[in-house]
């Protein structure tokens, strides 16, 4: 499913004393099959972008186009449900938000206030947990048994049940320990090639915005400042730099280690595994650090 927003600005409490203009300008197309990270500081606009994505926000300005429906400024947009079914949100810590007496009727609430009957929604269960790397012996126990790190995956395995075209995932692995954030985001990963989905990433996280993503989107004061590959974006560090950005600890290291050899080394990457083999090279070639 292609999402389109082109021009959008997003006012909260319009037409109010405590107006605020959120977003501005904002144009970001994102094809199907795409992995978009969407990256900037808290304030920056990322989460009011994201909830354009399934419609819990409309624009003031410009529009968004979710498949085939195109939601416009100023129009009553009804009959919202066939887009939130399609576009799943993972927001920060969705285990906050399971509250039935079992996982399975937790998974299968979403689904069934979409329509889907009780045995399709089931079967859709069994085959959410097991995308989510659990067991089916947990579906008869409460969620609020289970560790923090199980809750979660319930949460995603309810989202992952509504058969979602697009899924968007605003900070993911907040609160996870790194073994825990690696685990989860190469989840995600593995969902997105497996099922073809369309994924948008709001993250802090530079690692994760250069490992997963084809696309990233840099937002600052609520407009779009910087778009391309993830080698594109990371290519210019100090343009990171000066917005008050990181860049991915490899970066980071490459920069220090072009500095202590006075050599550049061609481009900039974004993997330890590819530095590794540009320095061996650099060092076979009779260079000196």
């Amino acid at each position: 499913m292609d999402i389109a927003l082109t021009h959008v600005d997003f006012r909260y409490q319009a037409n109010t004393p405590f107006e605020h203009l959120a977003i501005q300008d904002v144009s970001i197309d994102i094809p199907t099959g795409t992995y978009m990270a969407i990256i900037g500081h808290t304030g920056s606009g990322k989460s009011t972008v994201l909830q354009h994505l399934n419609a819990l926000l409309q624009p003031t300005d410009g529009s968004v186009r979710i498949g085939e429906r195109e939601l416009k400024a100023k129009q009553k947009n009804k009959n919202l449900k066939p887009i939130r079914q399609k576009v799943g949100i993972v927001f920060q810590f969705p285990e906050h938000q399971l509250f039935e007496e079992t996982v399975e009727k937790d998974i299968i609430f979403g689904p069934m206030n979409f329509g889907v009957s009780e045995g399709e929604a089931k079967k859709r269960a069994r085959m959410a947990l097991n995308h989510v790397g659990l067991q089916e012996e947990i579906l008869e126990k409460s969620p609020f048994d289970l560790s923090g790190g199980q809750m979660r995956r319930v949460a995603i395995a309810g989202v992952l049940a509504m058969d979602p075209e697009v899924i968007v995932l605003d900070e993911p692995t907040a609160g996870l320990d790194p073994r825990g954030r690696k685990e989860i985001m190469d989840m995600f990963y593995h969902l997105h090639k497996e099922r073809n989905l369309s994924t948008i990433l709001v993250t802090h996280s530079m690692e994760d915005a250069a490992r997963y993503a084809d696309q990233i989107v840099i937002m600052q004061h609520g407009k779009v400042m910087k778009k391309g590959t993830p080698q594109e974006i990371f290519s210019a560090p100090s343009d990171l730099i000066q917005m008050g950005l990181d860049v991915p600890e490899v970066v980071r290291f490459q920069l220090k280690l072009e500095k202590r050899m006075g050599k550049k080394l061609g481009k900039i990457f974004l993997s330890i595994d590819e530095l590794s083999k540009a320095v061996t090279d650099f060092l076979q070639s009779g260079e000196r650090v």
